[in-house]
């Protein structure tokens, strides 16, 4: 039996998410924002896409390209829980894993065809501009979806939706068809859960758009929207 298997990359993910700060920590969680899976030329082939049409949802098989590191560790520090508590990093969703690889539920919207072959476009991607992917497979619903399933240690952490305030003349700044998903992003609350400083200022880097914020008194408080030319 083979002791390592060499993944193709036979896609990659584009949409607004620059880098990784404010990528949504789970799939499905930002539906807001649509993102484009680009299939490398030699897998630009409508035959591979037969049928896909017919699901509403897919599974996708991915690589936490971005993460740096030497080796692995049995447990990690899931931000999750603040940072300060460990646990099995086979109990978590960390990136830092024996193989670094992710595995995302997102919704099908629809599929384009082009000159460079077909494109998928999907919504609720968890993931940044440019990251590679390894697999497509059919989101099964009568095998998939287990609605009584056990949330472990996450099933008290329930998502803290934030009010966000945004000034009129810095939304005027963002185009109108990206407004939705920004906001969406923010209200998420993109800072490590172990943040909680008010006077600090945050920027995201998103739509070509460097977006800056705060935080306090459970809303997100956006003070700047600059070009992300200018900004540099």
């Amino acid at each position: 039996m083979a002791e390592s298997v060499e993944f193709k990359i036979i896609a990659r993910v584009r949409n607004d998410f620059e880098t990784k700060f404010g990528v949504p920590r789970q799939s499905g969680l930002v539906k807001a924002v649509l993102s484009r899976i680009v299939f490398e030329p030699e897998y630009r082939s409508a035959d591979a896409l037969r049928g896909i049409e017919g699901f509403s949802h897919l599974w996708l098989i991915w690589g936490f390209d971005r993460v740096k590191q030497e080796g692995w560790s049995p447990t990690v520090r899931p931000p999750r829980l603040g940072g300060n508590e460990r646990m099995g990093v086979f109990a978590t969703r960390s990136p830092f894993r024996p193989n670094p690889v992710g595995l995302s539920s997102v919704r099908l919207e629809r599929v384009e065809k082009g000159a460079s072959g077909p494109t998928l476009v999907v919504s609720g991607a968890d993931m940044a501009d440019g990251t590679p992917v390894y697999d497509i497979k059919p989101y099964l619903s009568y095998t998939d979806s287990h609605p009584d399933a056990a949330g472990g240690y996450t099933g008290a952490l329930p998502d803290k939706i934030l009010a966000v305030e945004l000034p009129p003349e810095l939304a005027g700044k963002i185009p109108a068809e990206k407004l939705p998903g920004l906001l969406e992003v923010l209200s998420h609350d993109p800072r490590p859960s172990y943040q909680n400083d008010p006077s600090r200022c945050y920027g995201l880097a998103f739509a070509g758009l460097d977006v800056r914020f705060t935080v306090s008194d459970s809303a997100v408080h956006v003070f700047a929207v600059v070009e992300e030319q200018t900004a540099k």
